[in-house]
């Protein structure tokens, strides 16, 4: 999958952003755009191969451009960290099944609303970690807030972190608050 991903300013409404994605196992060529954190308009494209594709997401990216939208380079973004308590140290296999479908849930509602990306999952002790790398990290949350509890998964056992880009090790807690207990990987 090819993503090319554009975002701008603009002080009335907010951040905007312009999102093309490439699949080259169904040949799908996908563009989105919209004010970040609310649902984008789409055009797909089908039967689109890979030479046609990056010509496509070259002529987008100049488009994108032109009009005055540039990539986030990722030092710029930040991390929120989706955070589930779970009841054994390594995890169950039920455990596996909420990463999976917490992981792509949030993968889904962040790229229709140009929030950003899930880039990793990882257990750790006795936690659920979902990185996501955002470029507006209230925004992020709040979207991570909404799509738990469409998706009928555990807010209960929900929190929420958040870190500057090269600033992982110290995340702050940003959901539930107020907390007496720090924000851990």
């Amino acid at each position: 999958m090819e993503i090319l991903r554009m975002y701008k300013q603009d002080p009335p409404r907010g951040m905007l952003f312009k999102e093309a994605v490439y699949e080259p196992e169904d040949g799908s060529f996908m563009t989105t755009k919209g004010r970040v954190g609310h649902e984008g308009t789409v055009a797909v494209r089908e039967d689109v191969d890979a030479d046609a594709a990056a010509a496509l997401l070259a002529k987008f990216g100049e488009a994108a451009a032109a009009e005055g939208y540039a990539e986030i380079p990722e030092e710029e973004q930040h991390w929120v960290i989706a955070q589930y308590r779970l009841k054994s140290r390594e995890g169950t296999e039920r455990d596996r099944y909420l990463e999976h479908k917490a992981a792509t849930a949030i993968g889904t509602y962040f790229s229709w609303r140009g929030l950003g990306s899930v880039e990793e999952t990882a257990f750790g002790p006795y936690k659920l970690n979902i990185l996501c790398l955002v470029p507006d990290v209230k925004l992020a949350v709040r979207g991570i807030q909404v799509v738990i509890r469409e998706s009928r998964l555990d807010f209960t056992k929900l929190s929420i972190g958040a870190a500057p880009y090269d600033g992982l090790d110290h995340p702050e807690r940003k959901h539930p608050l107020p907390s007496r207990e720090p924000f851990e990987l």
